[in-house]
């Protein structure tokens, strides 16, 4: 049995290229992956990099004297966080100054000012009823009643020349009837799984409809059956003008969940403003909502949300009297800080509590949308107070003076190996370099993959795995030199060290790796970047030890300046105070009598 035991000792010491070429096919591919994804340098915290840091501040709400308090405030930090970096702003910092601020720091990047804009957009996310909507400053349409039949249409009044909407009577022709277009459903459509598929519906084209006679000052109930909008807020509709900032800032504000209201949303490039009836479902009833891509029709990217059991049995409820009526009756606005981002229409009730939103979407608008349906609903309302920009050039004189502390460390760790360890010191440096390689790719890699950001700690973790990394060298390397100690030469010395060597770097690592893990797990911010980049390194230098290090050791041990123990090899078994070489002997014979003559 011993026989074959040290032939698979012998092959795998004569396999050490194998490890070698593992590893260097493996830095050629992330680096070319790297080149290929056009990201070569590491993606910059705030710190390093800039940005921008806002100020929110909490406001009492009309009734609700008391609702600025830790546990709501607190709600809102973790909203807020998982909102921007819901966008792919990793990094970003949300934290609370004093009872009634969050400090939002938001670093550089190709979302940052999306995450600004719905950072900023703070209020509580509801859905309403659609009663009436134009073009901002364009000719206006009227809206069917709620009385009306199915197949009845809305026609532009050309004699409308203040902006206000008034109701067409007698026959509609087909014509005349106006379907919603392309680029009226822009913002998506509502739709259920079996009409994913769906045509946009049209107005019915077989036969003319009648429009309701009724006053043009008396807008249609909602699909709640909450009534008709009130004198003074069709007045407000009539004038709002949504092109304008000003009035678009002050639309809706101060209405009641149970009260008809005015808002302003934006399609495409053009301002429309809506005349919306009460709350039919809150947001804080929206359990899931997500981005995903329709593989199997030709709806490309969508919404997915979900409703909690009491906002299932609403949205069931104002689907079905939604899909009795003619656009834009058939919609529903999802108003977020009293502005309208989205108004789907509705073609059929919506029961089980889940729905999609589908249309001319892009990735980039399906995931906004996403996230707002997501953590649109705060616990309070916040008003901005300040936004100034970051400038990197603290943080760049900080790294600057890091880099330095890190190059003199770095320094005295080669100079150390090279007079203690001499020719060892070779592999070791290597080592060194190839484990830089290595993690300098892979951040550049994690930027674009999962928004890992570079900043100060990050900087700092790095700079401490050198020490962690050379440490794993000294384990082994003293290993082997205890095993020449003992008398072997260097090639069963390398091959003997090993296995106590690689237990006692496991266990190292595993240490320095499970702080690391806790340390991410139970910190935020910038500190979870000190941890991450520790495990990062902790794990590669468990990787370059075992298909670096010691292959190459291996691959050395076999040159004649190491075998033969060479002064400045590290090796030397008279400096090193080595015993005489371990020899089998025989064992002596009994001595002989010797026999007188």
């Amino acid at each position: 049995m011993a026989a074959p035991k040290k032939g698979r000792s012998a092959s795998a010491q004569s396999r050490p290229g194998r490890a070698l070429a593992l590893i260097l096919i493996a830095i050629v591919a992330l680096t070319g992956g790297m080149f290929a994804s056009g990201h070569t340098t590491p993606r910059l915290g705030i710190d390093l990099a800039g940005g921008t840091s806002i100020t929110l501040e909490a406001v009492n709400e009309p009734g609700q004297p008391n609702a600025i308090n830790k546990t709501n405030m607190d709600t809102a930090v973790e909203i807020m966080n998982r909102r921007v970096n819901g966008l792919g702003v990793s990094e970003a910092e949300v934290q609370t100054q004093g009872d009634r601020n969050i400090i939002v720091n938001i670093p550089r990047g190709s979302n940052s000012k999306e995450a600004r804009d719905q950072v900023g957009t703070t209020a509580k996310l509801y859905f309403r009823p659609v009663l009436m909507r134009q073009a901002s400053g364009a000719a206006s349409s009227a809206s069917p009643s709620a009385g009306s039949s199915a197949g009845s249409s809305a026609s532009p009044s050309p004699s409308n020349s203040s902006g206000a909407q008034k109701a067409t009577s007698g026959s509609a022709s087909p014509k005349a009837s106006a379907s919603p277009t392309a680029s009226a459903t822009s913002q998506g459509r509502a739709v259920t799984d079996a009409l994913k598929a769906g045509a946009t519906p049209s107005a019915s084209g077989s036969a003319s409809a009648k429009a309701s006679p009724k006053a043009s000052t008396s807008a249609s109930p909602s699909a709640s059956g909450s009534g008709s909008a009130g004198g003074g807020v069709q007045a407000q509709y009539a004038a709002l003008d949504c092109a304008n900032p000003e009035q678009r800032a002050t639309a809706g504000k101060g209405a009641k969940t149970g009260e008809t209201t005015v808002a302003c949303g934006k399609d495409g490039t053009v301002w429309t403003k809506f005349l919306l009836g009460p709350v039919a479902v809150d947001g804080t009833e929206v359990s899931k909502a997500q981005a995903v891509y329709d593989t199997q029709g030709a709806s490309g990217w969508q919404v997915q949300m979900n409703f909690n059991s009491t906002g299932s049995k609403k949205f069931a409820d104002v689907t079905g009297k939604l899909s009795q009526m003619t656009s834009p009756q058939n919609e529903f606005a999802i108003v977020l800080d009293d502005q309208v981002v989205s108004h789907p229409y509705v073609r059929t009730a919506i029961t089980g509590g889940s729905a999609e939103i589908s249309g001319s979407f892009t990735q980039q608008e399906a995931q906004g949308l996403s996230n707002m349906l997501s953590y649109g609903a705060l616990p309070l309302s916040f008003k901005e107070q300040s936004v100034t920009t970051v400038t990197a050039a603290l943080g760049g004189e900080q790294l600057h003076a890091g880099l330095i502390a890190g190059a003199i460390g770095l320094a005295l760790v080669v100079i150390y190996l090279v007079v203690y360890y001499r020719g060892l010191s070779i592999i070791a440096v290597a080592s060194l370099l190839v484990s830089a390689v290595l993690t300098y790719v892979i951040m550049s890699l994690l930027g674009p993959t999962i928004h890992f950001a570079l900043n100060l700690p990050a900087v700092c973790g790095a700079i401490v795995a050198i020490g962690i990394t050379a440490d794993s060298f000294i384990v082994y390397f003293e290993r082997v030199r205890d095993e020449i100690r003992e008398g072997r030469s260097l090639r069963p010395a390398v091959e003997r060290a090993w296995p106590r060597a690689r237990r006692t770097i496991l266990v190292s690592d595993f240490v320095s790796f499970l702080a690391a893990a806790v340390l991410f797990i139970v910190t935020v911010g910038k500190v979870q970047g000190f941890a991450f980049t520790l495990g990062l390194t902790t794990l590669l230098d468990v990787v370059v030890v075992f298909l670096f290090t010691k292959p190459l050791l291996t691959l050395l041990a076999r040159r004649k300046f190491y075998a033969s123990g060479h002064r400045w090899s590290g090796l030397d078994p008279k400096r090193l105070g080595a015993k005489p070489p371990l020899r089998r002997t025989r064992r002596p014979s009994a001595p002989v009598e010797t026999k007188e003559a």
